[in-house]
């Protein structure tokens, strides 16, 4: 194919009606006919990436191969289509605005007035077709953030109308996503908002190709005509989106509905290959049909916004299903763990979450001990590594004042501690360990037997690190260090001798998970937290 063909999400009337999950399903999709696909999110919101926000204000913050802070959309983007998205996949208002200022700095508009058309219109046309300027990718899929009529979201609509002509026929289509809300005293659909948020994006010069429409009850053809009329679409261009009891049915949905064929007759792509669904299908079927239930407590301090852990949750799902066992997840308050055990039993495994600051942290230190004293099967992620190694060093080492210079920079056993590199920084945007890391694991290791290589490499995003001056006294008893990074010889995995599955690692398994290769590492200690429960 000569050109990539360009298709846009945009949403209407409410929030979090699942843009990603539509763009991902319809990727995936395409994906099965054999096209070569890529989704990337626009984000109207000023901060130059997610990094700095708190996990409540936004949810979970992934990490890419090549270490972006972004968006939890481009989670579901991987998941869906076992592809590695990068810097380019997550544009935020605060990056688009920040390279033309920059521009402007450096006098690349020669003296004139710098506007939001073209300028900024202008970037973020350019951040959209950067993905497909290679013709590495059939179709470029790109969700926009937010809500039609948003006053952020202004300058992206435009750039979208604006590439539409700039495009020509056939070569870009846009998708409204869009509620239609039931009201149970009048027992009814309601089709008003949705009409509401067409004539919305029509005001901006944009008619979309296709609505999907998120609701609770089937669409009758009543309603699909008359929501065909009044918004100017074709009748078998409105889509129902009806909910789902997971995400991973969304594309099964989708097929059915047609959404993958309507989109290749308005792009003028060829439909002559039925989707290759069958893995994907196999794997819905065992996560629907699991023959067991086992419940893992979650220890964290964002537990109130499921969200803050997403990646954690899915890769629980895809490790659940593919163990035949249904993953009970059993939310635990790290700030309400502390002199309480009884909140530890019953349960089938422990995972000690990532996170920062020094709020809950004793809570996550109980736990750690809890499934150590126990033998409970455990995982600690980040800085739930950080947190075993300090229980370890307070309880086993009985060095009472153990800690992580992050909680107290003058503890007296700074087991955890700051890397040198990190001590002068003045900014926290985008200067952690980040993304893609080599790790070497010990041949013998029970890390090297769950990965069945020596050599991996995984994504971090993190500050602080296990303290070197420390490891022989860990390992003499019995906290084995197993791995480590090649270039640096920081500590990256540990796992307890005397345990029959005891694990930390530094980087995050969580967001290499999908439904085509369920981690390993998340496959292992929802086998060993199976065998537990028996």
């Amino acid at each position: 194919m000569a050109d990539t063909k360009y298709i846009f999400v945009t949403g209407g009337v409410s929030s979090s009606l699942g843009k990603g999950i539509i763009a991902a399903s319809l990727a995936k999709l395409l994906q099965a006919r054999g096209y070569k696909l890529t989704i990337q999110k626009l984000d109207p919101y000023i901060n130059i990436d997610p990094g700095t926000l708190n996990p409540y204000e936004h949810g979970e913050c992934f990490v890419t191969e090549d270490g972006a802070e972004t968006d939890l959309d481009l989670g579901h983007y991987e998941r869906f289509l076992n592809v590695n998205t990068s810097q380019a996949n997550n544009v935020t208002t605060g990056k688009i605005y920040q390279n033309v200022i920059d521009k402007e700095r450096r006098g690349d508009f020669l003296g004139k007035t710098v506007q939001v058309v073209p300028h900024i219109t202008n970037e973020i046309k350019e951040r959209i077709q950067i993905l497909g300027q290679d013709n590495k990718y059939d179709i470029v899929i790109t969700e926009i953030g937010g809500t039609v009529g948003d006053i952020e979201s202004l300058p992206y609509i435009e750039a979208v109308r604006q590439l539409k002509w700039e495009l020509g026929e056939h070569n870009a289509l846009v998708i409204h996503l869009t509620l239609i809300p039931y009201l149970s005293a009048a027992k009814e659909l309601k089709t008003k908002p949705t009409q509401h948020s067409v004539k919305t994006l029509m005001e901006s010069g944009i008619s979309p190709e296709i609505l999907v429409c998120r609701t609770e009850h089937e669409i009758n053809d009543d309603i699909r005509n008359k929501l065909a009329l009044f918004c100017n679409v074709k009748k078998e261009a409105v889509i129902q989106s009806i909910d789902a009891a997971s995400i991973y049915e969304v594309p099964g949905l989708m097929a059915e509905e047609g959404l993958d064929t309507i989109t290749l007759k308005k792009l003028n792509l060829k439909d002559d290959v039925v989707p290759d669904l069958e893995k994907w299908n196999f794997f819905v079927d065992k996560l629907k049909n699991a023959t067991e239930e086992i419940s893992i407590g979650l220890v964290g301090k964002y537990v109130d916004l499921q969200d803050s852990y997403k990646s954690i949750l899915e890769s629980f799902i895809h490790a659940g299903a593919y163990n035949d066992v249904k993953v009970n997840v059993v939310w635990i308050n790290s700030e309400e763990t502390e002199h309480n055990e009884a909140i530890f039993k019953n349960l089938d495994g422990l995972l000690v979450a990532p996170g920062f600051g020094e709020r809950g942290i004793e809570g996550k230190i109980a736990a750690v001990e809890f499934a150590r004293t126990h033998k409970v099967p455990f995982l600690g992620i980040c800085l739930g590594l950080q947190m075993a190694v300090i229980e370890f060093s307070r309880n086993v080492l009985m060095l009472a004042e153990a800690n992580s210079e992050e909680m107290d920079p003058n503890t007296l056993h700074p087991v955890i501690g700051l890397m040198k590199d990190q001590k002068d920084l003045k900014q926290m945007g985008g200067t952690m360990r980040l993304g893609a890391w080599d790790c070497e694991l010990q041949p013998n290791s029970k890390l090297a037997k769950i990965y069945g290589k020596t050599s991996i490499s995984e994504r971090h995003r993190h500050r602080y690190e296990v303290n070197n001056k420390y490891v022989e006294d860990l390992e003499k008893n019995g906290m084995l260090c197993t791995g480590r990074n090649p270039q640096t010889g920081l500590v990256e995995t540990i796992e307890l001798k005397d345990h029959p599955w005891f694990i930390g690692v530094q980087y995050h398994p969580e967001y290499k998970s999908t439904v085509a290769t369920p981690h390993p590492l998340f496959l292992s200690f929802i086998e060993a937290a199976k065998k537990f429960h028996k």
